[in-house]
């Protein structure tokens, strides 16, 4: 069985206005080892342990997210799943780490944007050189498992118009985007001349991880439920397992351009295929992906678990289509930000 775990970003936010709020060391000294500091202190990253299978990982998530909320509530917030900052951050300053305040002095203005949260899934592989080779195989599906987590579309307040405006506004970051086949030159590149801090700030939305032995995809933003981060989790897993040599090469620039057509459509509409070069029909991409991965799921005995997440998704829609139906019903950000909030 290929293991699998994941880390989920929050917001922690003021539930009467919204705003973020700056809560963080109040929050992390009530929880135990699965919470993580943040480089926000208006965030907190809940962790999971290794786990074999999707029961074990719902259970960790479900536990860890209600004990996160508990928490926020006790420091006087709310934790929100959003990848996005919805209201406004007044405090962007990072956290107090001498590593969070050497990336503020090195990148400035961009450090400072507000904060955003994404949801990241770590996938077991042997050794790191087959983790590289991943990473290279599985490019031209990403946009689609983006797509899928889109649950972004606030931003200070108002529609952005964008599904997910989180990966809209890390691009602003010189090494967030698809794992580049010339790394080994680029990223010495990109250091000497100062436009990375150092070989640790490479955010490739695949990559192998710098801490274990694993392929870390980091393309979703943080999903609204932890039955959506099991799906996605299960997907990316599939996708890992079952990723093959002969995909046909890839242009960047095309690839780009995926994943701004998911960023800004979601599963709404057609998305742009890197693989052909052509607008699809977006739920058509994920057939195909399900189809893709689907020995490895009937491997891991998760296929009944992610078609009937995809039936759902299908229902009630992306994280995006969900707030945006809420704003629509409630007009109200701060409510809809309330309803949205992980119940204690």
């Amino acid at each position: 069985m290929t293991t699998i775990g994941v880390e989920e970003e929050f917001l922690l936010i003021d539930p009467a206005t919204g705003e973020n709020a700056p809560v963080a060391e109040k929050v992390l000294a009530a929880l135990d080892h699965r919470a993580h500091r943040e480089f926000r202190t208006c965030m907190v990253e809940m962790v999971t342990d290794v786990c074999d299978g999707l029961d074990d990982l719902r259970e960790q998530l479900v536990t860890g997210r209600r004990a996160a909320a508990g928490a926020a509530a006790g420091a006087g917030a709310a934790l929100l799943p959003v990848g996005a900052t919805p209201v406004a951050e007044r405090s962007r300053e990072p956290a107090d780490d001498p590593r969070f305040r050497a990336i503020v002095d090195h990148y400035g203005p961009i450090a400072r944007d507000p904060a955003v949260c994404g949801c990241h899934v770590h996938v077991g592989v042997p050794d790191r050189a087959l983790a590289a080779e991943i990473c290279s195989r599985v490019r031209g599906w990403l946009p689609v498992i983006q797509a899928l987590a889109a649950n972004s579309p606030l931003f200070e307040g108002a529609d952005t118009g964008y599904a997910s405006w989180r990966s809209v506004q890390l691009l602003r970051w010189p090494t967030v985007g698809p794992w580049p086949d010339d790394r080994d030159r680029l990223v010495p590149a990109l250091v000497a001349a100062g436009e990375m801090l150092d070989e640790t700030m490479a955010f490739w939305y695949a990559r192998p991880s710098a801490s274990f032995p694993t392929v870390e995809v980091r393309v979703a933003d943080v999903c609204l439920t932890a039955e959506d981060t099991v799906l996605v989790a299960a997907l990316v897993r599939g996708l890992v397992t079952a990723a093959a040599a002969d995909d046909p090469p890839l242009s960047d620039p095309l690839l780009r351009a995926a994943h701004g057509s998911a960023a800004r459509r979601g599963l709404d509409g057609d998305l742009l295929d890197a693989r052909t070069g052509r607008a699809r029909p977006a739920w058509d991409l994920v057939g195909e992906l399900v189809d893709r991965v689907t020995p490895a799921l009937r491997r891991h005995g998760d296929l009944g678990a992610v078609l009937a997440g995809l039936d759902r998704v299908r229902r009630e829609g992306t994280g995006a289509a969900r707030q945006r139906r809420l704003l629509a019903g409630h007009g109200s950000l701060p409510e809809v930000l309330r309803r949205l909030s992980v119940p204690q």
